[in-house]
Parts: C-alpha cells; structure tokens; sequence
C-alpha cells in the first residue's frame, strides 16, 4: 500500500488520487492539514529527492512567508518544511522503503506505480 501525503483540497492531489483509483492502486492519504509530518520524514524525502522538487515555491505560505527574499540554501529549506508542512510539495507519493514520487505527473505515475 502507497503512503500520500498532501492536503485533500490540492488539484495535484487529486489528480494523483484518481490515478491511484483508476489503477485499482491501493493508498493511505495522510493530510497535512489533520496529521503534520515529523521532521524526520521530511528529512528522509529530502535524501530521495532534490530540494528543489520537495519546497514548494509556487503557493501562497511561501509568497505569505517571504522566503524568496531570504534566499534559502538548502539546509534551510530543511527546516523550514519540518516547520510548515504547507511548503512541501504535494503530493509526495511513498511507493517503497526508500522511493518517493513529488507532484503529479501521469507519466512518471504509470511507469513507476502502475
């Protein structure tokens, strides 16, 4: 079974959501907003993935937050997703002890989860 972490409300969500439905692929969704990620998983995409997938810098908390003009290296970056979840990147998809897909992309869906 696949771990989703995002908010139920996210378009990418729920693109990714019905993908997973219409390939009869079981999921577990764990909501951002109800249920925050600890530090440490995030700690463990970020050793899957690039920074740059995983930190949102296209929503509102980092528009409302101003981080563009602090001009984050990566290690804060880090602590900033451990302390808003809303910056991460939704959704992040675990498929495997140590895999994690970022955002929806039907392509990418279909060769590693289908």
């Amino acid at each position: 079974m696949l771990n989703v972490y995002g908010i139920k409300n996210c378009d990418s969500v729920k693109k990714a959501i019905k993908f997973l439905k219409e390939n009869k692929i079981e999921y577990t969704l764990h909501d951002f907003k109800t249920d925050p990620v600890e530090c440490s998983k995030v700690q463990t995409w970020a050793k899957s993935v690039e920074m740059k997938q995983l930190f949102n810098t296209r929503g509102t908390t980092y528009r409302t937050l101003k981080l563009k003009e602090l001009n984050l290296n990566d290690e804060e970056k880090l602590e900033w997703l451990c302390k808003e979840n809303m910056l991460i990147k939704r959704p992040v998809i675990e498929y495997s002890q140590d895999k994690v897909l970022v955002g929806f992309n039907e392509d990418q869906y279909k060769e590693e989860l289908a």
